[in-house]
C-alpha cells in the first residue's frame, strides 16, 4: 500500500487483509493492529470484510445516505495518526477531553471525524486545499462545548 496516498483499491485491500489475517490468527504489523482496533469498533462492517470479492468494487453513494465503510475506517486511522503526533497541535488534548466526556474512544473519535469531514467537504466544495486553521477552529469548538 502506498504510504501517503493509497488508491481506493489499496485501502480496501488493507482492511480486507487485516481482517483475513486476524481471522486466521496471523501476526499483524503495528499499523494493522491499529486498523484492527478500528475494525473492532465497527462490527457492522464485519460482514463486508468477510466478503472481499463481493465488496472490493462496491460503490457507495452518500447522497443516498450510504456510508463508505472503507472511507470511514480510513478517517479513523487518519485521526488516530493525528492524535498520536498531536498534529494539528492540540488535537490530542481535545481527544482526551472527548474521551473523558463520552467515557469511550469511539464516540470521541466520531466527534473529531465530524470536524475532519467538514474540513474535507469545504475543501472539495471550494476546490481548495484543506484549511488547517478551520480544522483547529472546529476542534476548539468541540473542546469548548465540554
Amino acid at each position: 500500500m502506498a504510504l501517503f496516498n493509497p488508491s481506493r483499491d489499496e485501502v480496501r485491500e488493507f482492511f480486507f487483509g487485516i481482517w483475513a489475517k486476524f481471522k486466521s490468527s496471523q501476526a499483524l504489523t503495528d499499523l494493522e493492529k491499529i486498523g484492527l482496533g478500528v475494525i473492532h469498533m465497527h462490527p457492522e462492517y464485519h460482514a463486508i470484510l468477510d466478503a472481499p470479492e463481493q465488496f472490493k468494487h462496491q460503490e457507495y453513494f452518500p447522497e443516498f445516505g450510504e456510508t463508505n465503510p472503507f472511507l470511514h475506517m480510513s478517517l479513523h486511522l487518519s485521526i488516530l495518526e493525528q492524535i498520536g503526533i498531536n498534529q494539528p497541535i492540540g488535537i490530542a488534548s481535545v481527544y482526551e477531553q472527548l474521551r473523558f466526556k463520552y467515557q469511550n474512544e469511539h464516540d470521541a473519535q466520531h466527534d473529531i471525524l465530524e470536524c475532519l469531514g467538514e474540513v474535507i467537504w469545504q475543501a472539495q466544495h471550494n476546490n481548495a486545499a484543506l484549511d488547517a486553521n478551520y480544522y483547529v477552529q472546529l476542534l476548539q469548538q468541540k473542546a469548548g462545548k465540554l
